[in-house]
C-alpha cells in the first residue's frame, strides 16, 4: 500500500490539503462481501440471454434487464434499442451488458459495477454519475459525456461534443477523438484522456485531476496549466490504452499534460483586485 501512495503522490494525486479527518479509505481485498450490494443479484457471466428491443418501450427494455439478471444471467444483449433514452440506467450489479444499437439521452447513467458495451452512437450525459464498472461506446457521443461521474472508465472511440466530464469526481474518461468546448469544467478528481483536440476552455474552474490531451488545443480555461509528464504518466496512458484497443496519436510521451493552478482554492479569500487577476 506504501508503494501504491508513493507512486499516486509523484502522479499529483491526492494533491489536496485537506482539514479534520481524512477523505481517503483503504479496503482488503479479501473482504469480497463488500464489493457487491447486499440486494444485488447473483448472476454467472457464462449465462447468457439476449432479447429483441424493438416495440418495447424504455420501461419495459429495463424491466427486462433486471428480470434477466434476477434468472441469474450475468451476460445481456439488448438488440435493436432504437436510441431510447434512459437505458441501462441504475445498474447496481456485476453484469456483461451488451447493446446491439445506439442509445439516446442519459443512457448507463447511475451505474456501479456493470460492463456496458454499445456497438453504436451514445446521446447527452451517457454515464452520468457513474460509480464503478466499465462503459465502452465504439461510435460517437453526445455533450456532458460522463457528467459528475465518481469511478470506473468510460471510453467512447469516436468523438464526443461540449462539456465532456463536467464536474468529474474521479475514474476515467477515454475519448478516442475529439471533444467540444469546456471540456473538464468544473473537474475535481480522475483522469481524462482526449486523444484526438479539445475545444474551447479545457479544464476551466478544475479544481483537481488531470486531463491527457493527444491533439490541438484550443484554448485553456480558467486555472487550467501544463503539467509535467512524467514516465509514470506514460507507463499509465500505454497500459490504459491498450486495454480498450487505442493508443496516442504520436506517442503517450509526446501528450499534454493539463493539471489545476489551484489559484481558485481560496478564492473567498482573494482581495477584488486579486480576483480580477485570477480571472
Amino acid at each position: 500500500m506504501a508503494g501504491v501512495a508513493h507512486k499516486s503522490h509523484e502522479m499529483g494525486l491526492h494533491s489536496e490539503q485537506l482539514s479534520g479527518r481524512t477523505q481517503q479509505r483503504f479496503f482488503s481485498a479479501t473482504e469480497e462481501e463488500n464489493f457487491v450490494y447486499p440486494w444485488s443479484y447473483e448472476v454467472d457471466f457464462d449465462k447468457s440471454a439476449q432479447f429483441d428491443a424493438e416495440g418495447m418501450d424504455t420501461p419495459q427494455i429495463n424491466v427486462k434487464i433486471r428480470e434477466l439478471m434476477q434468472q441469474g444471467h450475468g451476460t445481456i444483449t439488448v438488440k435493436n434499442p432504437m436510441a431510447r433514452h434512459s437505458l441501462g440506467v441504475g445498474i447496481l450489479n456485476r453484469l456483461n451488458l451488451n447493446f446491439e444499437g445506439s442509445l439516446g439521452y442519459f443512457g448507463c447513467g447511475l451505474i456501479d459495477g456493470p460492463n456496458v458495451h454499445i456497438s453504436g452512437r451514445v446521446g447527452w450525459s451517457c454515464a452520468e454519475n457513474m460509480m464503478a464498472g466499465t462503459v465502452v461506446i465504439e461510435k460517437n457521443g453526445g455533450s456532458t459525456f460522463g457528467a459528475a461521474m465518481r469511478g470506473g472508465d468510460l471510453v467512447c472511440k469516436g468523438d464526443v461534443g461540449s462539456r465532456t466530464g463536467i464536474d468529474q469526481k474521479g475514474g476515467t474518461i477515454i475519448v478516442g477523438g475529439r471533444t467540444g468546448a469546456f471540456s473538464g469544467f468544473m473537474m475535481q478528481r480522475g483522469r481524462m484522456v482526449i486523444l484526438g483536440d479539445a475545444g474551447k476552455n479545457l479544464g476551466d474552474s478544475m479544481y483537481d485531476g488531470t486531463i491527457y490531451v493527444g491533439g490541438k488545443l484550443t484554448d485553456l480555461g480558467v486555472d487550467c496549466v501544463e503539467g509535467e509528464m512524467t514516465d509514470l504518466d506514460v507507463k499509465w496512458l500505454n497500459d490504459k490504452l491498450g486495454k480498450y484497443g487505442l493508443e496516442a496519436p504520436n506517442g503517450a510521451e509526446n501528450m499534454t499534460k493539463l493539471v489545476s493552478g489551484k489559484q481558485l482554492w481560496n478564492y473567498d479569500n482573494l482581495e477584488p483586485t486579486e480576483k480580477k487577476l485570477v480571472l
